[in-house]
Parts: C-alpha cells; structure tokens; sequence
C-alpha cells in the first residue's frame, strides 16, 4: 500500500516577515491606484490575510498601513541615489537618473499620487516622509559635486533642480511616457548643467564646479 504524500509542513511566520508581506502587497497596489481608491480589504485580499490580520500589524488602520508603505518607497527612492563616487560626474548622474526613472515607470499612479498631494490620507508627517527624499537626494547631489558646504545659491540651484525632476517625471507620465526615457534622462542631465551654468554668472562657488565639469564632463 503506497503512503499517503506528505503534506508540507506550515511555516509560522515572524512578525517581521509577516508586516513585510503586508507592506508588499499594500506597496504594489499603491503602485498602481491612488490611496484613496485602497481599502484594507483590498490589501488584505493582495495579500491573502483576512481584514483582522491587517489590523493586528497595523491597529492604525488604513493611515498607518499608507505612511508604512510610503517610508519603505521612500527608503527604495533615495537608493535610486546611491551612486559611487568614480568616474564623470554626468556619467554618475545618467545612472542614477535611470534608476529614479524605472522607479517612476514601476510606480506611475502612486508616485503621482505621491507628489501630487490632495489624497485623502496626506498629513503632515507623509509630507516630511516626501521632503525627506528631496532632501537626501539634494545632499547626495552636493556629495557627487565635491562640496561640503554649498552656499545658499548652489542649494537653491539644485533643489529647484531636483522639483524640475519631479515635474518633468510627473508630465511624462501624464504624456503616456513620451519622449523616450533615454531621452528624458538626457535631457535632464543637460538641464542640469544648465542651471549651474546660469547660476555660475551669479555665484563663484558654482563657476568653479561649471569649470570642472566642462573640463571633465
């Protein structure tokens, strides 16, 4: 007589490996519908837990689930900015353009929704979570540049910068990512060192770095 098949044995999973796969789920239905338009049920399903699992993980409901899933794209996001310091700077700059692109393309309606505002479950601290990302994008920025202390016109250089960035990503998805992301990244490397070279006339600091970078791209 042949013995039954063994059944697989049922893995318990940690709270940790639990609460990942609920951010999981919830991240890529964010992804992909605006906040407003995601219930916990929706999650729950995404996930296959039942609605009371999702509230043991998160007893905040719906606006703990929603800043959880933000911080974990946003921590995803600012990695898109992680570039070794080795080689041309314009070069740096292409690469991780490429990576913040392929986040935008993966995450279209949730990073309009992200950056657009208005949703239902914006509240202060999800607004710091999006200002957190800028910021560190800026200071990786000033890091790629060699400078340690930008002056107040370098900053405001590459901040505007990095909103043109926000913008342009926004537009192109509204324009159903036209031009060509190759395209679009090139272009906004070539904005780049256009603002510094406008900047540049107006700011020593930034001269110097224009000098640099036409002399080693």
């Amino acid at each position: 007589m042949t013995p039954p098949a063994a059944t697989p044995a049922y893995r318990r999973l940690s709270v940790e490996e639990r609460r990942s796969q609920l951010l999981v789920a919830a991240l890529s239905l964010f992804a992909h519908r605006a906040p407003e338009d995601i219930s916990l049920d929706d999650v729950a399903e995404a996930a296959g837990v039942s609605r009371p699992l999702v509230y043991r993980y998160f007893p905040g409901g719906k606006q703990q689930l929603y800043e959880a899933a933000l911080r974990s794209a946003a921590e995803e996001l600012q990695r898109c900015f992680d570039e070794p310091r080795q080689g041309p700077l314009l070069s740096r700059l292409s690469r991780v353009l490429d990576r913040y692109l392929t986040f935008v393309d993966e995450h279209d309606t949730g990073f309009s929704a992200l950056l657009q505002g208005g949703s239902v479950v914006e509240t202060s601290r999800t607004t710091a979570i999006v200002d957190g990302v800028r910021r560190a994008a800026a200071e990786h920025i000033y890091s790629h540049l060699g400078v340690p202390d930008p002056g107040p016109r370098l900053r405001m250089t590459v901040r505007m910068w990095i909103t043109a960035v926000e913008a342009s990503s926004l537009i192109w998805l509204d324009e159903e990512k036209q031009p060509p992301v190759g395209e679009l990244r090139d272009w906004l490397v070539e904005q780049f060192v256009a603002v510094l070279t406008v900047t540049a006339g107006r700011d020593p600091q930034t001269a110097d770095l224009v000098g640099a970078l036409t002399e080693h791209g």
